[in-house]
């Protein structure tokens, strides 16, 4: 997988910057909403970074090193202070204390990674207890006229690593397993509602 974004690595502004930048700027504003220290995993080149409110600390994470290289280009160019840490990282084994984080920030990750439930309980090890988790991420749609488009795309998302087969009822019965989380939110996020903003609190204790 990280050699496959490595090669996406100098166009993917150009390709995905504009059609993922209402869900980029939801996710960050629901993530600054609680604020503090935010991580933010699939950092990719950092093109959100320079978004964040200064007063926010933020580490960001990818398992491509050539995406990498273009954040940390874009937090010297920006004199992005505020951003702690950039480093190379695997979602589903976060090399971070418990409850390190007041935020986690998920954009269009959990449908690519390999386990996307573990991935998804490593979000919520790192993050305090009263901290949220926001994802953006596609969910299917199963059946209609969305779910023929998405069948109709499907050799394409399926290269860019985006599982079409993901049902919201994976994220309930990954929920309902894990028990230390709050669903607080999920909404659909333009273009065309395809993906959607999930938040989820983590409970105390």
């Amino acid at each position: 997988m990280a050699t496959a974004y490595d090669r996406w690595a100098p166009i993917y502004d150009l390709v995905f910057g504009n059609v993922f930048k209402s869900g980029r700027q939801q996710s960050i504003e629901a993530a600054e909403a609680v604020g503090g220290r935010i991580l933010e995993v699939g950092v990719g080149t950092g093109i959100s970074l320079p978004q964040y409110r200064r007063e926010n600390r933020i580490v960001g994470i990818d398992i491509s090193d050539a995406m990498l290289d273009k954040a940390r280009e874009r937090v010297r160019r920006f004199d992005l202070r505020n951003v702690e840490d950039i480093r190379v990282m695997d979602a589903e084994r976060l090399d971070f204390d418990d409850n390190s984080f007041d935020v986690l920030v998920a954009q269009y990750v959990v449908t690519a990674v390999p386990d996307p439930e573990r991935a998804l309980d490593e979000f919520v090890r790192v993050v305090r207890p009263g901290g949220e988790i926001v994802i953006a991420t596609r969910i299917g749609a199963g059946a209609g006229m969305r779910g023929t488009v998405e069948k109709a795309l499907m050799p394409i998302t399926s290269k860019l690593g985006w599982r079409t087969e993901f049902p919201w009822s994976r994220y309930e019965a990954w929920a309902a397993s894990n028990g230390r989380v709050r669903l607080v939110e999920n909404r659909p996020l333009p273009p065309l509602g395809h993906f959607s903003m999930v938040r989820y609190a983590k409970l105390p204790g």
